[in-house]
């Protein structure tokens, strides 16, 4: 599937001059930063030394004093409290998070995580007689809730209370709770809107200390859990998030939590080594910026928010898409090294699981699309198996969307109703295509890329109709078209040491900042190109311009294998890259992670002539 690289807006040129000047940097460099708005010295310093003091105080969120009361006095009062969330990342980590918090203040607290298959995503009548029949006064819901009007009505009359710490876009009506927490609130005008559901619950420990004289250094312990849901949900790594992301992946990396190492052991980057690498200082850049702090990592190298999204995220989330993740949350808070090791080796075999039936059912998808020519040429994808295993729809929905680049519903039965995932592509509202569906719904939520949703059996054919079409409308086959979004162009030999040392203090990386791609035209490989992979599917070359001048840079090429007959024919080719550091054998070497190749097929023609 071909490609379309589309060149960002670059930055305006007195801009990219005085910003240069001022932070002693090179033109590329300031260039990104123009472009990611950043213009001063002192935005730029926030840029690279985001400030935990620059948090937006929590009472601008709409009933924040509302929730911060209701939990004072359920404190005070010694009342039992119950920690709600849902069974995602996002879920499990916040409830441990607030949890944790709450733990060293009241003695009567417990936590809920629903059952994926039983009670289904959110708050559920079966949660609310659980703390009715445990004498729970007081429930904190948190990634969940926005739109429980029943729910939270049934557990009044009961005698519970909720406070709702939620992300989520809330319906017409907010619940009628002590307080609903929500950024996304029509009415609330709190500054950032961005904030995870764990994000959201970190914003309400942050007001309780804030009224308690409690110091954040208390609750800054908690961000390694809350950078997890920043990653893991896909949430932006802008504004208030990077702030959270950048000072949570320090803990992790400096003093990861218990339940987190033993999950880390499950994965390729524990090799038992511990390193202390001095960080580069900016002195070069901020002369006024001291970051000699040195890091001890306790793994081969510092995580990353990929990392966290591919190593950490799915073993968390295997736990509730497999049995319950109640284990998640129990690894999460654990402190003792024997039952965390046992936890998440429990965990790990649950993702072990996992993999194979996310495995078996993407195969019987893709066989059930190529073997209809309707649904295989179609602008969406909408496929439905009473065979599939609940648990992993959205994942199987995600590489579908990767494989045929198109908005997709996968769905499975559900007692009496079919339940499933949706999720969608650059430019293309998910949300509000199933919102457009609602009249046939049970149930459904979620963001622009991503959702959830139940119906009744007989209604899918109606449903599928209804969600095409609006498809069909709406989608351009631009939008349907992938879309690599470039930087900038620069040369190999702009590339310096200074230059990469400071490209990676752009990171922690991720929507909103993403690493920045580049254009580079007029290379070849150096003779050394090969194909590698179980297949032969990728293509590892080694990069130089085209008068073999300068130096080269080692590139990896994922499903670009086909390729190699044309590039070993020296024509000059363009490349868009990332860069990246590649550790092999303890040596760690700057390579560009190649995401696309043009060759220029008139010269390829010339060549064969």
């Amino acid at each position: 599937m071909g490609k379309r690289w589309v060149l960002k807006e670059q930055g305006e040129a007195v801009k990219i001059e005085e910003l240069a000047a001022t932070i002693n940097t090179d033109h590329y460099l300031s260039n990104l930063l123009v472009q990611r708005k950043i213009s001063n010295f002192d935005e730029a310093k926030n840029f690279f030394r985001p400030d935990i003091n620059s948090l937006h105080d929590p009472f601008l969120m709409k009933d924040m004093d509302k929730a911060v009361d209701r939990l004072s006095k359920a404190i005070q009062n010694k009342e039992k409290i119950l920690v709600y969330g849902d069974y995602d990342v996002d879920g499990t980590t916040a409830v441990a998070t607030v949890y944790l918090f709450l733990k060293e203040l009241i003695d009567d607290i417990g936590f809920y995580v629903p059952n994926r298959y039983s009670e289904g995503y959110g708050v559920s009548f079966q949660g609310i007689d659980y703390a009715v029949e445990n004498n729970y006064s007081l429930i904190i819901a948190l990634d969940c809730g926005i739109k429980a009007l029943e729910k939270v009505k049934y557990a009044t009359e009961k005698g519970v209370d909720f406070i709702i710490c939620d992300h989520h876009f809330p319906g017409e009506n907010i619940p009628d709770a002590c307080a609903v927490l929500d950024p996304k609130r029509f009415d609330c005008s709190y500054p950032f809107k961005g904030l995870s559901g764990c994000g959201v619950g970190f914003k309400l420990i942050q007001g309780y200390a804030n009224s308690h004289n409690i110091p954040f250094s208390q609750i800054e312990q908690l961000l390694d859990l809350v950078v997890i849901s920043i990653a893991s949900d896909i949430v932006p790594i802008t504004g208030e998030n990077r702030i959270l992301a950048f000072h949570g992946l320090r803990l992790i990396n400096t003093k990861p939590r218990t339940g987190i190492e033993a999950i880390l052991k499950y994965t390729s980057l524990n090799k038992n080594i511990i390193v202390s690498p001095k960080e580069e200082e900016l002195e070069e850049t901020y002369n006024e910026i001291d970051n000699t702090q040195k890091r001890e990592l306790y793994f081969t190298r510092e995580l990353t928010i990929s990392d966290l999204v591919f190593l950490i995220g799915p073993r968390i989330n295997a736990a509730g898409r497999i049995e319950n993740a109640l284990n998640s949350v129990e690894l999460l808070i654990c402190d003792n090294d024997e039952k965390a090791k046992v936890l998440s080796a429990q965990i790990n075999e649950y993702n072990n699981e996992r993999k194979e039936k996310d495995y078996k059912t993407y195969q019987e998808a893709l066989t059930m699309i190529e073997g209809d020519l309707a649904m295989k040429s179609a602008k969406c994808t909408v496929v439905y198996s009473p065979d599939w295993h609940q648990g992993v729809l959205g994942i199987v929905a995600s590489r579908l969307t990767e494989t045929y680049y198109r908005p997709t519903i996968v769905l499975t039965e559900s007692g009496d109703n079919l339940t499933g995932s949706a999720r969608s592509i650059k430019g293309f509202d998910i949300y509000e295509a199933v919102d457009h569906c609602s009249d046939l719904l049970e149930h459904f939520g979620g963001h622009t890329y991503a959702a959830g949703l139940s119906l009744k059996k007989e209604q899918f054919e109606q449903f599928k109709e209804k969600f095409t079409a609006f498809v069909n409308e709406r989608i351009t086959p631009e939008i349907l078209t992938p879309e690599i979004e470039i930087d900038m162009k620069i040369k190999l030999d702009n590339v310096s040491p200074k230059f990469f040392r400071i490209l990676k203090q752009f990171a922690p990386f991720g929507p909103g900042n993403m690493a920045p791609v580049f254009q580079t035209d007029e290379v070849i490989d150096r003779g050394f190109g090969r194909a590698v992979g179980n297949n032969g599917n990728h293509l590892k070359l080694d990069i130089i311009d085209k008068d073999r001048k300068g130096n080269s840079f080692p590139a990896i090429a994922f499903q670009l294998g086909n390729m190699l007959n044309d590039i070993q024919k020296e024509v000059p080719f363009s490349i868009c890259y990332t860069f990246e550091e590649n550790e092999w054998n303890g040596n760690v070497t700057l390579q560009l992670n190649i995401k696309d190749i043009i060759i220029n097929k008139e010269q390829i023609n010339d060549y064969n002539q």
